[in-house]
């Protein structure tokens, strides 16, 4: 069942929403809003005039807003266009809004073009709408059945999203400013991301995703962040760009587009301790060194600088003459015999400590 607002346009769908009843506060807080709604009543107008059903998506695919005449969106609703639809290529295969979202180019779908079967009854329209920053922050869609297809429906996208970017260019300055306040990212040993001591809302790949970004502040290409993630697996655009758009919210959009880069203040316990070991203070490196780096992470990026940040502690523990050193990083490598030596090599014959290294030294040689 679709809530329906006075002049036709659906927001927010009973039952139908995908991300646990946000959409209508998705909605509320997107720049696309203010906008559109100044729009509705020409859409609208466009929509039922022609038997269109016209909606606006955020960046990851979701529809958030739809209106059109009844008949139409009654159609609509039964394949799923409606706000809390998913219209991401993993969700609903080829279609134009996934095309345009993956592309950044407008894109039409006809028919049997559809992946999905039950789509090739229908035909879409869609280009994707720009932010003042390049940033693409949803897609405008206009569908109706293929045998009410128009070849001027593309050129009426284009010129609603181009007034839409317009309106954009004019609203956003006004916005309020964003959280600037600095994220705190845990990621040796343990995994936590804070802002003003609040978790961040982030699934471990996206945790993934901030920590290879504070360890890379010259930032990654797409393909190279990808690989990062997910290695040779076959995974689908749609997916990895739904991940970057989650953490991007998650920031205020702190996470450059084109070259993803940090943009926003980042605290890392990892990048904190590669700036220790380069400034040769192995004393901060042990005290921040509380574990690998994110260890239940499969991801390749990840393993490969977990290895780093390890054989990096290793090596400054190993040429450091303090005892302490050898002993606090040897509680955190049980089986490590070099390391355990190290330690019996730098404590006195009469200092107590001892016994500890050569207890571990021991269960070390035993293993």
């Amino acid at each position: 069942m679709i809530n329906l607002s006075a002049n036709g346009c659906t927001d927010v769908p009973q039952g139908r929403v995908t991300d646990g009843g946000g959409v209508q506060h998705r909605w509320s807080g997107s720049p696309l809003r203010r906008p559109v709604d100044g729009l509705a009543d020409e859409l609208l107008g466009i929509a039922d005039d022609a038997g269109f059903v016209t909606a606006v998506t955020d960046e990851s695919g979701t529809i958030l807003w739809t209106c059109g005449g009844p008949t139409m969106r009654r159609r609509a609703e039964r394949v799923n266009f409606a706000p809390g639809g998913r219209w991401d290529e993993q969700a609903m295969g080829t279609n134009a809004l996934s095309l345009a979202l993956r592309t950044g180019r407008p894109a039409s779908v006809f028919s049997a073009e559809h992946l999905v079967t039950a789509l090739h009854g229908w035909v879409c329209y869609c280009a994707p709408v720009h932010g003042p920053d390049g940033r693409v922050l949803g897609v405008l869609d206009m569908s109706t059945t293929w045998d009410r297809s128009n070849p001027l429906a593309m050129a009426t996208v284009r010129s609603l999203v181009a007034t839409i970017e317009s309106r954009l260019r004019t609203e956003m300055p006004r916005r309020l400013p964003r959280n600037t306040s600095p994220v705190s990212l845990t990621c040796l040993g343990n995994e936590q991301a804070l802002r003003d001591g609040v978790p961040l809302p982030l699934r471990p790949r996206q945790v993934e995703i901030l920590a290879l970004l504070a360890l890379e502040p010259d930032g990654f290409s797409p393909d190279r962040l990808r690989y990062a993630l997910y290695g040779d697996r076959a995974v689908t655009a749609s997916t990895f760009k739904a991940e970057i758009s989650h953490l991007r919210r998650a920031l205020d959009g702190g996470v450059a587009t084109r070259r993803y880069a940090l943009t926003a203040p980042v605290s890392c316990d990892a990048a904190e301790l590669l700036r220790a070991l380069e400034q040769g203070d192995t004393e901060t490196a042990l005290r921040l060194y509380r574990g690998p780096l994110l260890p239940r992470s499969e991801a390749p990026g990840i393993a490969e600088w977990r290895t780093h940040l390890e054989v990096s502690v290793r090596s400054a523990v190993l040429v450091s003459t303090s005892p302490e050193h050898a002993l606090r990083f040897g509680e955190r490598v049980p089986y490590d015999v070099e390391v355990h030596e190290h330690a019996l090599n730098l404590l006195g014959p009469r200092d107590p400590r001892r016994a500890i290294a050569a207890g571990r030294l021991a269960a070390a040689l035993r293993d």
